[in-house]
């Protein structure tokens, strides 16, 4: 499904990633896994258009997207949902999520797909016409993460979901991504609980220092010794 190959990024000469290669396949949980300033957001808004490649190449199913605008690469089915959720806090739960069906094949499902929404995150339903700005930390990751499925996305790339979340809400925002991927979302994921992430996880990348130093299942890399000592403190 996403095939990145080989890339460089660099913010003006310092040199964020290094050859970087990744495949993601359909129906996948793929997460990273790397320290803070390893590169793993990078990779993702590289992925996501945010920012240009030096060198590489990236693809989505089979097309080639590193040159195109971000709002091209969300119309071919890829949503963003970034670290810190960047929501609208003067605006409305209901105007956050329809602002994220504004291309034209989401807007065309817009009421199906914000009913799915709300099965996932009923707190939202119930909050629909709240503030985005008044809602608690845990309200506001789902809202991010819904504004993110109302594009519809085939792939749902997340940065950091459980950053800053009481435990029992750590617990309550993987399992509905688990739930999401059953239900056809392929995943890419960023997750500072590196536990539970890689239980989850079809597949993992470690990046250090901008660089691929290590991938495997999930069960193979909570096994590694380099791993343990590294990520999970064991």
């Amino acid at each position: 499904m996403l095939d990145v190959k080989n890339i460089h990024v660099s913010y003006g000469d310092a040199q964020a990633l290094w050859d970087v290669s990744l495949a993601v396949s359909r129906d996948e949980i793929i997460t990273l896994v790397g320290s803070n300033g390893s590169g793993k957001s990078t990779t993702l808004k590289a992925i996501s258009g945010l920012v240009p490649l030096s060198s590489g190449e990236i693809r989505f199913e089979k097309t080639r997207i590193d040159r195109l605008h971000a709002y091209r690469i969300v119309e071919m089915g890829i949503a963003h949902v970034p670290e810190g959720r960047r929501l609208w806090p003067g605006l409305s739960v209901r105007e956050n999520l329809e602002l994220g069906a504004y291309i034209r094949t989401a807007r065309n499902v817009k009421k199906e797909t914000m009913e799915w929404v709300f099965k996932l995150f009923p707190r939202l339903e119930e909050r629909i016409s709240q503030l985005a700005g008044t809602l608690s930390g845990g309200e506001q990751q789902m809202l991010a993460i819904g504004r993110g499925l109302l594009s519809k996305p085939k792939l749902l790339i997340l940065d950091e979901p459980s950053l800053g979340l009481a435990p029992l809400l750590v617990d309550e925002v993987l399992e509905t991504i688990q739930k999401i991927n059953r239900q056809g979302v392929t995943i890419l994921l960023i997750e500072q609980n590196v536990t539970r992430a890689l239980s989850l996880s079809t597949r993992c990348y470690v990046l250090e220092l901008g660089r691929i130093v290590l991938s495997g299942t999930g069960q193979d890399l909570l096994a590694d010794e380099r791993v343990k000592a590294a990520y999970l403190g064991l």
